[in-house]
């Protein structure tokens, strides 16, 4: 069978992991196959458009059991990834059925993918969104493989000091928020690290459940802060987007118990570091987006 990685794949790899992306996806079909024969696994198809850090093939396992199988390269964090899941252990999040064999291969419970909490009305997927990630937060396991907050910001901060001179007032605001929060923090749970409605897939053992961690541990502002910003582009086609993103962080905040200032601190450092990456891969009305909502922090 022919694993053809989805042109999305092909795009995100080479941005995010261009020193690896090619050899990767170069060897993606047979390291595909081998997954599958190992595992006896029946292939339905390849998800398409799928992930943006990983390949998603929807099979059967022997007793006919739906599963979805993730072969991801080691830039992406699989091992975290597999470490996260292990931990939750299916509480808030899609199960873990088998992280063995390669270190890159998950294979994981069948999800909906085709729907999201994107799908919901946007006051009904906020209310589903913090019931679910409240879950996720919980005390790492002793002798957790997981980077901190501050470790993960530290490498953004460094790469934002090299932004052009039209993005200086916000990098420096942003980096100053950053520098403040982490020198006085004593959270330190595990977090899903890159939550948002679009990670959270209906299921049939529980309604929703998240997926596709990139784990930390932390405070859970930051795990807040990027749920704070979905569906930006609705929120900047609107003429109280301002005052509605406003108004976003203090509800966030205040229905899971969060520091209301906290939040708004982290999700001026989260929007700022995504619009300069985007930038900087020539994504430039995405980085338009994520800046202007910036302004409005």
């Amino acid at each position: 069978m022919l694993f053809e990685p989805p042109q999305r794949l092909v795009r995100a790899l080479g941005e995010a992991y261009p020193d690896v992306a090619a050899d990767w996806l170069g060897q993606l079909p047979e390291l595909a196959e081998e997954a599958v024969a190992r595992r006896k696994l029946s292939v339905e198809r390849v998800q398409n458009p799928g992930g943006r850090s990983s390949l998603v093939v929807l099979v059967r396992q022997q007793d006919g059991t739906p599963a979805a199988l993730k072969i991801a390269p080691e830039a992406a964090g699989p091992a975290a990834e597999h470490a996260a899941l292990a931990h939750w252990n299916g509480w808030g999040a899609v199960q873990l059925l088998d992280g063995g064999y390669g270190a890159g291969e998950l294979l994981l419970e069948r999800l909906h993918s085709e729907v999201s909490l994107r799908s919901l009305p946007e006051a009904k997927a906020l209310l589903e969104a913090a019931g679910i990630v409240r879950r996720l937060w919980i005390e790492p396991a002793p002798g957790h493989p997981f980077e901190t907050v501050a470790e993960r910001t530290a490498r953004q901060a460094a790469a934002m000091r090299s932004a052009g001179p039209a993005f200086a007032p916000l990098v420096e605001a942003a980096l100053a928020a950053r520098d403040e929060l982490t020198a006085c923090t004593d959270e330190l749970l595990l977090l899903h690290g890159n939550f948002r409605q679009g990670k959270v897939l209906a299921g049939d053992r529980a309604p929703w459940l998240a997926v596709g961690p990139e784990p930390l541990v932390g405070e859970r502002a930051y795990d807040l802060a990027r749920l704070v910003r979905d569906r930006v582009e609705d929120l900047v086609a609107t003429a109280t987007g301002a005052s509605g993103t406003r108004r976003r962080v203090n509800k966030l905040a205040d229905s899971l118990d969060v520091d209301r200032a906290r939040l708004h601190g982290w999700t001026l450092f989260r929007a700022v570091e995504s619009g300069v990456r985007a930038s900087a891969a020539g994504r430039h009305q995405d980085a338009e987006l994520l800046l202007e909502f910036a302004g409005w922090l």
